[in-house]
């Protein structure tokens, strides 16, 4: 890529070398009026009478042979271990007997991602998606937490003790977050409420479609889980 100050960018290549090839400048001239060195001058100039515009971007400095690149067997080593045990380039480099700098860089080439983003289970990426716009498609989902009450729970007070916290009408019983995420900015809004019916549900979704509508964002369609305030005719008819 060329440097934003540079004196020849792709659009100035052609026309230093027309200069030279089509008009008959001579090489000096055309390295003054360019303000590049003559070498430059007819490095570009050589390019353009060989292969026309088409030569006038930069080249790739990979080099076409590298007699000292690792051995294929020693990279084959290096994969294979790496999607057996899951292990990263230093203890990749201290069982195949290279540098970690080197397995890092076979890890590249076999287009094999960092640890961080592969899937420890089956070691494979983890592919992302997002909608194209906001308000396309909204994640809604419930998140219950029992709530603590002062003093703690039954770590705290042991299990007898704790117990009765899990009665709904006499202890603490449970929040309910009541969440909608847009797939594409990420935006949240969540309510705390106290349970999951389906009439909750359906008042939190319009109350939330009225949120993201305040925002700018009209939502098209929300994507849910099969929990039983799902399937009834109440969060249906909501939607419509």
């Amino acid at each position: 890529m060329s440097h934003r100050n540079a004196p020849l960018t792709p659009t100035g290549r052609p026309r230093l070398a027309r200069c030279v090839v089509d008009d008959g400048w001579p090489l000096r001239r055309a390295a003054e009026r360019f303000q590049v060195s003559h070498t430059t001058a007819a490095r570009w100039a050589n390019r353009y009478r060989q292969l026309g515009e088409a030569a006038m971007h930069d080249r790739s400095s990979r080099p076409h042979h590298s007699p000292r690149r690792t051995p294929a067997a020693v990279e084959l080593q290096v994969v294979r271990l790496r999607r057996q045990h899951r292990i990263g380039p230093v203890r990749l480099a201290a069982r195949a007997g290279v540098a970690a700098s080197t397995a890092h860089r076979i890890l590249i080439r076999h287009g094999l991602p960092a640890l961080a983003a592969t899937d420890r289970a089956p070691g494979e990426p983890i592919r992302r998606y997002e909608r194209s716009r906001p308000g396309e498609l909204v994640h809604i989902d419930v998140k219950k937490l029992g709530r603590i009450p002062d003093g703690g729970g039954h770590k705290v007070l042991g299990r007898a003790a704790g117990s009765p916290n899990k009665d709904r009408r006499n202890g603490a019983g449970y929040a309910y977050l009541h969440t909608a995420l847009d797939d594409h900015t990420r935006l949240a809004y969540t309510e705390d409420l106290p349970d999951e019916t389906a009439a909750t549900c359906a008042g939190f979704l319009r109350r939330a479609v009225a949120w993201f509508a305040e925002r700018g964002v009209t939502v098209e369609r929300v994507l849910t889980d099969n929990a039983w305030a799902y399937t009834k005719n109440t969060w249906r008819d909501t939607c419509r």
